[in-house]
């Protein structure tokens, strides 16, 4: 009588897992899972997030939150995840903590999206426009690679600076300053090939 092998699967890489864990959002009541972001641009995402905070609470404006889900006040279903959002205490106080629920019921002032390399314009299109709907004041839109950056006021109200500009904070974060020099730094220089003798 001979033996039974048992077969079992090669055990699933845990990063593959993890990748897009909570990166999701809810439109019209279906998960919808969003593309996987770049180190750069989630590395951009991350100093403003910093940025914005050190403002907010320095000057007791509010506090800026990264990848948070929001549930927003529109006719349709919408949980959308910007990549930065400000908050300002004014809507949600300083000392109150955080709800323990998926989407936060509040509205972000500002809304930021990192333009990554699996992004599509028209889907980043879609946000801007349900941003305003809902009531926030102020969107950004950050290209890393082409170190940009899309002031939109209204939706059809839009800067566009450059790496040589300075962002302010407008309505929404008075006396926020900051060099683009400083958010989109110069990329380190390429080697140069040895000489021929």
């Amino acid at each position: 009588m001979g033996t039974a092998e048992v077969l079992t699967p090669p055990p699933r890489p845990v990063r593959d897992d993890l990748e897009n864990a909570d990166r999701y959002e809810i439109i019209d009541g279906v998960r919808v899972e969003l593309p996987p972001t770049s180190a750069e641009s989630t590395g951009l995402a991350a100093d403003l997030c910093t940025f914005l905070t050190t403002h907010g609470l320095v000057h007791n404006l509010g506090k800026a939150y990264p990848e948070m889900l929001f549930h927003l006040p529109l006719p349709v279903d919408r949980n959308r995840r910007p990549d930065v959002a400000f908050v300002p205490f004014t809507r949600w106080a300083k000392e109150r903590p955080l709800p323990r629920t998926n989407a936060w019921d509040v509205l972000p002032d500002l809304c930021v999206e990192v333009v990554s390399p699996n992004d599509h314009a028209d889907e980043i299109e879609a946000k801007i426009c349900e941003y305003f709907e809902a009531g926030v004041r102020l969107v950004w839109v950050v290209y890393p690679r082409q170190a940009r950056l899309y002031v939109y006021d209204t939706p059809a109200r839009i800067r566009r600076l450059t790496r040589d500009d300075t962002l302010d904070g407008g309505v929404v974060l008075p006396e926020f300053r900051l060099p683009l020099t400083e958010l989109f730094l110069l990329p380190p220089p390429s080697p140069q090939p040895p000489a021929q003798t």
